[in-house]
């Protein structure tokens, strides 16, 4: 088993919060992530967890929950009964009902003395501002203390700042964390290396040299149980204002002066604030919003959204968007940049798609079309680059064929690929604030999508029908037929 120095013995006890300790992203994402990091000694040697929830168990019932919830999302080759009872006995339970200032007495005596504290809030906004003020009624919040925040950060500007004026007045801003999980994957990490560390492609990474730019993050899963929360949230708020702006950010971005985290997050804000802002006239032509209908998927038949529980029968939420964007600067001038996101697609598939200028001329007579020059960065359901180009295909003539370089980067490495969270929650605890968004970075991606979102309204129109098990309205490709270009599966 692959393992890291752990961390000295005389580093200061930690005691790791999680506020819906219960929950279903406790459950399928924090705890096996925490479990991971356990298991190769990357938490501080002194390290508590404290699972939060409301029911009354004893120490037997906690563990017997733990035990029929957790090790199913936990990969089956990492798991070991050993090394889950050593994790187990990190664990501990604490009934707390968040809204209840004296519960969080209960939570003050299981705390370790002298210890660096994180506390997780995996539970509804709503709840944010009086989780802080009872911790700090409490006297749990100091100038070590740092608090993690789940989106959705908001449902617009407005209730983004009120969020963010909340929690700032228990907590300073380099001790806020908010999340994005997107970040803590190893390929967009990647990404900046690959721009940033390598002479072959900055200075091609522009205009006129890229003709395009396509980001998709496609589910192949309906709303589920989430609908109670997605229907009135959308695919828009749920999943373009924060993941995939931020993986605009990444790929757009200059390079930062160095690593340090207010260096790399100024990038990011220059590029959201450089964003075209729309006009109802420019989301009439440049987005287009979808819903799914019943149809076919990967595990068989699928209901409509508006068959889903939960889901009112005349519901307007869109569970696709696609839209063309615009950078206003240098490097990106005329360059449409194409943002994909949708529920029941034809399948689970995040991807950034570079597409490069076409020749100007070519000498190839023989070639059937145009050559496509791409670099392709998958970030799931594998994790890849491929940079595609044209060859010589075997024989004396002279006709080409598309063929693509491959880094995979998944057999490049032999060492353990940390999972998202799992990286994220380590940078959480070592206060290294790079792969979070500062407040300005999520105030200024709210501030491009709400004129969007309130074009959609004056425009009055529904979402465009789409079939559960494909890529989504055939209005996207259109949008991208304007600008002769094609998303990817489509060329």
């Amino acid at each position: 088993m692959a393992t890291t120095t752990p961390t000295p013995a005389h580093a200061a006890p930690l005691d790791l919060v999680i506020f819906g300790g219960l929950g279903d992203l406790s459950v399928r994402k924090l705890l096996p992530a925490l479990y991971m990091a356990h298991m190769h000694n990357n938490l501080p040697e002194l390290t508590r967890i404290h699972a939060l929830g409301r029911q009354t168990w004893d120490r037997a019932g906690f563990e017997s929950f733990l035990q029929e919830k957790v090790p199913g999302f936990i990969e089956p080759k990492a798991y070991n009964d050993t090394a889950w009872a050593s994790f187990v006995a990190r664990l501990n339970y604490v009934c707390v009902d968040a809204t209840q200032a004296q519960d969080f007495q209960a939570l003050a005596a299981a705390m370790q003395p002298g210890s660096d504290r994180v506390y997780y809030l995996a539970t509804a906004p709503t709840l944010f501002v009086g989780i802080c003020a009872n911790l700090s009624g409490a006297d749990l919040i100091d100038a070590k203390a740092r608090v993690v925040l789940e989106k959705p950060l908001g449902h617009d500007l407005a209730s983004a700042q009120k969020i963010n004026d909340d929690v700032g007045q228990f907590f300073q801003e380099h001790q806020i964390f908010r999340i994005d999980h997107y970040l803590g994957k190893e390929t967009v990490q990647n990404l900046m290396v690959l721009r940033f560390g390598n002479t072959i492609f900055e200075p091609l990474w522009r205009s006129p040299h890229i003709k395009s730019v396509q980001i998709t993050v496609a589910e192949s899963v309906g709303v589920g149980s989430r609908a109670g929360f997605y229907d009135g949230t959308g695919a828009m708020r749920d999943m373009i204002q924060n993941h995939l702006l931020q993986l605009l950010c990444i790929v757009a971005m200059e390079p930062p002066v160095s690593l340090d985290p207010d260096a790399v997050r100024d990038e990011k804000l220059k590029v959201l604030r450089s964003l075209r802002p729309m006009k109802v006239s420019d989301v009439a032509r440049d987005t287009v919003r979808g819903q799914y209908g019943a149809g076919a998927s990967k595990d068989g038949s699928a209901m409509g959204y508006l068959q889903e529980d939960n889901v009112p029968a005349d519901s307007g939420t869109e569970t696709f968007v696609a839209l063309k964007a615009h950078i206003n600067n240098w490097r990106w001038a005329n360059v449409p940049i194409f943002l994909r996101t949708g529920k029941r697609m034809a399948e689970r598939r995040s991807e950034i798609v570079i597409e490069f200028a076409d020749l100007p001329f070519t000498i190839f007579a023989d070639s059937p079309r145009q050559s496509v020059n791409r670099l392709m960065i998958r970030l799931q359901p594998e994790e890849h680059v491929q940079l595609h180009m044209m060859a010589k295909e075997p024989g004396s003539g002279m006709k080409l064929r598309p063929v693509h370089l491959n880094l995979d980067l998944e057999s490049a490495f032999t060492e353990r690929r940390a999972e998202a969270y799992e990286r994220l929650l380590i940078d959480v605890i070592k206060g290294r604030l790079t792969h979070f968004m500062r407040r300005d970075e999520l105030e200024a991606a709210w501030a491009w999508v709400d004129p969007i979102i309130e074009g959609w309204k004056q425009l009055n129109e529904k979402p465009k029908a789409y079939t559960a098990g494909t890529w989504g309205p055939a209005a996207s490709s259109a949008l991208m037929a304007r600008e002769d270009s094609s998303w990817v599966e489509e060329s």
